[in-house]
């Protein structure tokens, strides 16, 4: 049966209820209140002026309630997007240059065409090349980037150059320069929110401490004491169109765009998939990938900048009550006066209050305990088998965090991916093969290792494989068949009940061992061949001209093993 296509309009209205009116636009006033001070806070990530983040805004929740899957999922800027923007950007242009600003534009406009186009060609699976340690390491590594970044904001102190580390050193090298009436407003702004997040978590309270660091301003004229303040804020709706930039600045960002998505649909798609467990709905991945590449295109269109699902801002719709994309139509209705009326309320706004705010956002995002259970997936039985590669989870996790800290965020990003890949094919090169022998209840074939007091007959080595055998770990199956091997040895029977697939490199050295061991008066039998084995087994080495027994189970294979002129209780399987 064909699969649906992959557009459909507004499918978290379909079915819509009257009586559902009232949530979604409680919940729509909510997060608006949530998002106002976090998208200004998001643009300042991104380097760009902290109107860019509301003209993002609009159009993103637009067009992913037009085109998305999600019931409750919340696009607009995000933290992890905004720092990998900065990133590419800065490469190309000087912080807060007019080049900066439409490169901004620019780099959402060609992540919208790459996610769009990746929607309709039905690749949401990309996703999964970004493991969930991979994105917990490199969100970690963003998280603490985007925390020094903004320590100079709040201690009043010039920003360093640099890596994180470089950053971190010129903090603390100009503490002794602190502006004392500075740091009061930013630890205080910081203090209350996260307050207000702990007693209160109903409140908005980045919008709280927004319109009090406002009020703080004007009226005991901080400004004036030298507390630094947001300035001036264009009011009135973004200038629509293409960004001012050469068409070949569009092919420079193409391939950072596409890191961007990855992140940026990793992170939604998990909060998308969350809400719609909870609320008892499926998520179409390609959907997922056109609404986000349409969101992130409008917002380019607009002057914004890259956006995202964002997992906090979904948390405020989805305890709010929200039960469709409403909710968000009703923030981005919102958010059109906030632009048209309420700009110069926030050019008062001091600079340590903005930075209180990111840290606040980013801050919960530095889930150390997450790593600490990565490293704790480990045991004496799998390092035996895989040494440091046991902690195959914690190290990829750890890669993509070091590699943010070192040498930026989409380095970061891909440095992950790739510990990730090559630690899954050393563990899949190097599969563990247990030396079975049968239990003295049931019968069943055990693992020795896991059962010690089982004694193995002499006379017949019983291995089981576990893992799929292929090219990568042919030749350690081999040796270590090979090792086990002693002289009493008539008969080697591999239990393949745990090994999903074969390659033709696999069957040519099963052949190759069938015919060692048979110099050796020793015969090799096949247990448990699940169907894709059985038949690249009968394919390969019968066209090798070599035929190797396989049979229903290991006490037919052990049998046949033992006594290769007779009928093996259970016989071989069928061909």
């Amino acid at each position: 049966m064909s699969r649906r296509p992959v557009p459909r309009v507004f499918g978290s209205l379909r079915g819509y209820r009257i009586g559902w009116l009232r949530a979604d636009l409680v919940a729509g006033l909510t997060v608006w209140a949530v998002l106002v001070p976090e998208s200004l806070a998001y643009a300042t990530i991104a380097g760009v002026p902290p109107v860019v983040g509301l003209y993002a805004a609009v159009p993103a929740l637009v067009l992913y309630a037009v085109l998305g899957s999600s019931r409750h999922l919340v696009v607009a800027s995000m933290s992890a997007t905004a720092a990998l923007s900065a990133g590419i950007v800065g490469d190309l242009a000087d912080g807060g240059s007019d080049r900066y600003v439409a490169l901004t534009a620019a780099l959402a406009i060609v992540t919208g065409l790459i996610g769009i186009a990746a929607g309709l060609a039905r690749m949401g699976f990309l996703a999964a090349f970004i493991s969930e340690p991979v994105l917990k390491g490199f969100i970690v590594g963003l998280a603490l980037t985007i925390v020094v970044g903004q320590l100079p904001k709040l201690f009043g102190v010039p920003k360093g150059e640099g890596d994180f580390f470089r950053q971190l050193a010129a903090v603390i090298g100009d503490l002794g320069d602190t502006h004392l009436p500075t740091l009061l407003v930013g630890a205080a702004s910081l203090l209350l929110v996260l307050l207000l997040r702990r007693w209160l978590p109903l409140v908005p309270g980045s919008l709280v401490v927004v319109l009090l660091g406002i009020g703080a301003v004007a009226l005991l004229d901080l400004d004036a004491d030298g507390v630094a303040i947001v300035g001036s804020i264009d009011a009135g709706l973004p200038q629509l169109g293409l960004p001012d930039v050469p068409g070949s600045d569009y092919l420079t960002l193409a391939g950072a765009a596409v890191g961007v998505l990855l992140v940026g649909y990793a992170e939604g798609l998990g909060a998308a998939k969350t809400y719609a467990a909870r609320a008892g709905y499926d998520i179409d991945p390609d959907r997922e990938l056109l609404g986000l590449g349409a969101a992130n295109l409008g917002s380019g269109l607009a002057s914004g900048m890259v956006v995202n699902g964002s997992l906090s801002k979904t948390a405020v719709n989805g305890s709010a009550g929200a039960r469709s994309q409403l909710s968000g139509l009703t923030v981005a209705a919102l958010t059109v006066p906030t632009l048209l009326f309420l700009t110069g309320l926030f050019e008062q706004l001091p600079e340590a209050t903005l930075a209180a705010v990111v840290i606040a956002a980013v801050v919960e995002l530095v889930d150390v305990p997450a790593l600490r259970r990565l490293y704790r997936v480990w045991t004496p039985h799998l390092g035996g088998i895989y040494g440091w590669a046991a902690r195959a989870d914690f190290l990829a996790a750890v890669a993509a965090l070091l590699g943010v800290l070192v040498f930026d965020t989409l380095p970061g990003l891909f440095i992950g991916i790739a510990v990730s890949l090559v630690l899954l094919l050393y563990r899949a090169s190097r599969p563990y093969v247990a030396r079975l022998a049968r239990g003295t209840g049931d019968g069943a074939w055990l693992d020795v290792d896991r059962h010690p007091g089982l004694v193995p007959d002499p006379a017949v080595l019983v291995l089981r494989v576990e893992s799929g055998l292929f090219f990568a770990n042919a030749d350690h199956v081999r040796d270590a068949v090979r090792a086990r091997l002693t002289a009493q040895t008539r008969a080697v029977v591999l239990d393949a009940q745990t090994a999903p697939f074969i390659d033709v490199t696999a069957t040519g050295m099963l052949t190759q061992l069938a015919h060692d061991l048979a110099r050796r008066q020793v015969t090799l039998a096949i247990a448990h061949p699940v169907g894709q084995i059985r038949d690249v087994l009968r394919t390969a080495a019968g066209a090798a001209g070599v035929a190797l027994g396989s049979y229903a189970d290991v006490d037919a294979a052990v049998a046949a093993g033992l006594h290769p002129g007779g009928t093996a209780p259970g016989g071989p399987t069928a061909p």
